[in-house]
C-alpha cells in the first residue's frame, strides 16, 4: 500500500478513536518494541504494550467525536521512512462531559516500512496551537 493510502487510513482510524474505539489506529501502528506514543492524557510511553494501553485509554476518553480537518504542514520522506506534521480539529465529548469540544492538536507522526507495509512507530499529538502572549505557548483539550 502507497503511504498516502496509509496516510488516508490513519484519518480514518483516528476519527474512530475520537467516537471511542482505538482498534482501528492499533492495526496501524508498530508493535515493536522502539513504538512510542505521546498524547495529553499521560507521559510518553515506548513499546508497543505500553503504547498500546495508553492508546485504549485515550480513546476511553473519547465520545461522540469527529476529526473535521487534517492539515498537512510538512512531509519528510525517504524510502523506509517518513515525518509528517498535521493540525488536527477534532470535536468529541471528552471525560464523560456531556457538552461536545472542539479543540486542535499539533501532531508529528513518524511511519518506518516494516515487512512492505508503512506503520507508525511515532505519533506525538498536543493541544499546544497558539501562542499565549503572557507566557509559554499553551492550549487547551477541554
Amino acid at each position: 500500500m502507497d503511504l498516502d493510502e496509509v496516510i488516508k487510513q490513519c484519518h480514518q482510524a483516528l476519527d474512530e478513536f475520537s467516537r471511542g474505539d482505538p482498534e482501528p489506529l492499533k492495526q496501524l501502528f508498530s508493535h515493536r518494541g522502539d513504538v512510542v506514543l505521546a498524547n495529553p492524557f499521560g507521559p510518553a510511553v515506548r513499546g508497543w504494550d505500553q503504547a498500546s494501553r495508553a492508546l485504549e485509554y485515550a480513546s476511553s476518553r473519547f465520545c461522540d467525536g469527529e476529526v473535521t480537518a487534517f492539515e498537512e504542514v510538512a512531509r519528510y520522506p525517504s524510502a523506509d521512512l517518513v515525518v509528517i506534521h498535521e493540525k488536527e480539529q477534532w470535536q468529541a465529548k471528552v471525560g464523560g462531559a456531556e457538552d461536545l469540544s472542539r479543540f486542535g492538536l499539533r501532531v508529528t507522526s513518524t511511519l518506518r516500512r516494516e515487512d512492505g507495509a508503512w506503520k507508525l512507530v511515532h505519533r506525538h499529538a498536543d493541544p499546544i496551537t497558539t501562542a499565549d502572549p503572557k507566557g509559554p505557548v499553551r492550549g487547551s483539550v477541554s
